[in-house]
């Protein structure tokens, strides 16, 4: 699931209006054409390859200005980019967006420091995320806005493991397996004792997190 997670905070008043703009723009990217023909801006969706093409239903653009500060999943960041290019195109460029990718775990990291307004996610934020939000005084609202799915691929030379179980997946990839299972023998009886290297997102993924849970 993909969540960018927005922050409410008292100190910034002004940010609440550019939110309430920002997420019609992110729903519309997220979720798809709308029902209906409603009246406002046109996004072209250039920055997301044509992904959208339809009318924002959004007002009271022309008095936002400001900063906005996004960061976290890579997952999510093609999606940010494209709303960020048209929310500021929709602003005449009188709000900046700025979108970084140091991961969800660092996303949420910086989000409960009050460093960055908006956290892109592939997982929900975690109990430790939110006191440590809290400690700063710093609310949010959780948005879910498209689900996305996970792909096991294994290498074509690999003619032996045409099936797996998720039982095998979790030997395989477990932190307990770390330093243990080394060879495909070490995973099914019968297998070769061939090298498995594993690859995949880091550590500080959200996706790395989904994946292991």
């Amino acid at each position: 699931m993909i969540r960018p997670t927005m922050v409410e905070t008292p100190a910034r008043p002004w940010f609440l209006g550019v939110l309430a703009a920002w997420l019609t723009m992110v729903w519309v990217c997220g979720c798809g054409p709308a029902s209906g023909p409603p009246s406002g801006d046109r996004t072209s969706g250039e920055a997301a390859g044509g992904a959208t093409d339809q009318i924002v239903p959004v007002s009271g653009l022309e008095a936002l200005s400001g900063l906005v500060t996004v960061d976290g999943s890579s997952t999510v960041f093609p999606v940010t980019e494209a709303v960020a290019e048209e929310f500021q195109r929709a602003t005449g460029q009188r709000v900046r967006v700025t979108v970084g990718i140091s991961g969800t775990g660092g996303g949420f990291k910086k989000f409960a420091r009050g460093e960055i307004d908006i956290a892109d996610a592939s997982r929900p934020i975690l109990e430790e995320e939110i006191k440590a939000a809290a400690e700063n005084g710093i609310r949010f609202l959780e948005l879910p806005i498209c689900f996305d799915a996970l792909t096991v691929v294994v290498h074509p030379a690999n003619d032996w493991a045409d099936t797996i179980t998720v039982e095998e997946l979790k030997r395989i990839w477990e932190p307990a397996a770390e330093g243990k299972v080394r060879k495909w023998s070490d995973v099914r009886p019968g297998w070769p004792e061939a090298e498995l290297v594993l690859y995949g997102p880091g550590t500080d993924s959200g996706t790395f997190d989904y994946f292991t849970e």
